[in-house]
């Protein structure tokens, strides 16, 4: 595997010299909706790598080795030796459920040799729990899946996918990995820890929550916020909800995406099921550096005696939020774990993708680091 690297920053990229892996696969591509849509960066990798499968998302930031940008591009390519890849857009339909188009594109790629698939989907208008669902539910179990939701910043307003160099909005994409010497490898952390009672969610649709113990869902985030209610729904990723299904499972993280007066609700990243319980939620920047940290190790694992040449960083913008100008804290964690070796890329999400482990089921996170690491043998 080899790899080349560069950062767009409004006046040109950096270094001034690249296009040195004209035989490139692909090239990932993560940026904000604006510089996304701007048609010079875009022309300019096309020329560098002719060959190469352009495919990415506008993010919260952007994440290049252990840097951190905002408003900008950031570019990978990547010439597999010994890899192959099949990627699959699909464009959502009004009607259409975010299940059934998880099981439209496990369908379109071919299962022989799958090893992983990579999912960027639209981040406000999916429930990506159901997309997730639905992805398994035409996958052969042996095959890995992470991904993540594209970002706005904070805005919540409209998320891009890039899709062979073409901008498209209300998309979701998926990259298959195919061939016998690909290692890949994932972690999901987060830092995160409940605080006050367990309330149990009395009323939900889906990803909607409408009441929490009785209480209208929004009238209680302000309750929390106070002072801060006004920026909601920005606001509202500094107190996620730790929802929990039953005894036997891990509770699972969920970010609040946009809110309703009309009704007095909030819409989460994946679904509050009736009936589960629910627990907000804080952290420290020392927790979640830890976290990031505990994803690192984990992504490792897998490969066994191979050393990760990739590493693509999913984190969620609430962590971002909290961390603010110690963002890079847990990035450069993430290299003190994996190494010099690895190139790291990645973006800050509005919702992550992954197992909690390897080896387990696939879920929907929010306010986790999520690290999928890749070498070849």
């Amino acid at each position: 595997m080899h790899i080349e690297q560069l950062h767009w920053h409004g006046h040109g990229w950096e270094p001034a010299s690249f296009g040195h892996l004209p035989e490139a696969q692909l090239v990932l591509l993560f940026g904000s909706p604006t510089t996304l849509r701007a048609p010079t960066p875009l022309h300019q990798l096309r020329a560098a790598y002719p060959r190469a499968f352009l495919l990415g998302c506008s993010t919260a930031g952007e994440i290049m080795g252990t840097s951190v940008f905002d408003e900008g591009l950031v570019a990978t390519a990547i010439h597999f030796e010994h890899t192959a890849l099949q990627g699959r857009r699909l464009a959502l339909q009004e009607g259409m459920s975010s299940f059934q188009a998880g099981e439209f594109l496990a369908r379109q790629l071919d299962p022989e040799g799958l090893v992983h698939i990579l999912v960027l989907s639209e981040g406000v208008d999916v429930n990506g729990s159901a997309l997730v669902a639905g992805l398994q539910q035409h996958l052969p179990a042996q095959v890995g899946i992470t991904g993540g939701l594209a970002g706005d910043g904070d805005r919540f307003q409209e998320t891009l996918l890039l899709w062979n160099g073409q901008v498209e909005p209300h998309s979701i994409l998926v990259l298959g990995f195919y061939g016998t010497r690909l290692r890949v490898g994932s972690g999901s952390f987060g830092g995160w820890e409940a605080f006050g009672p367990y309330r149990q969610v009395t009323r939900s649709s889906g990803n909607r929550l409408y009441e929490l113990g009785g209480r209208s869902a929004l009238s209680l985030y302000q309750a929390y916020l106070g002072e801060q209610a006004p920026e909601l729904p920005a606001a509202g990723l500094l107190f996620p909800l730790s929802v929990l299904t039953s005894a036997s499972e891990k509770p699972v993280v969920r970010t609040l995406l946009a809110i309703h007066e009309d009704d007095q609700s909030v819409t989460f990243a994946g679904d509050v099921p009736e009936g589960s319980y629910a627990q907000v939620m804080r952290t420290t920047i020392p927790q979640l550096v830890a976290g990031a940290m505990k994803a690192a190790k984990t992504s490792a694992e897998p490969l066994g005696a191979c050393s990760p040449e990739l590493a693509v960083l999913i984190s969620c913008v609430g962590r971002k939020l909290v961390m603010q100008q110690h963002v890079e804290e847990e990035v450069q964690g993430v290299r003190q774990v994996l190494g010099e070796r690895a190139i790291l890329t990645g973006f800050y999400s509005y919702g992550e993708i992954a197992p909690f482990t390897p080896g387990t089921l696939c879920r929907l996170h929010n306010q986790t680091m999520t690290i999928t690491t890749f070498a070849e043998k």
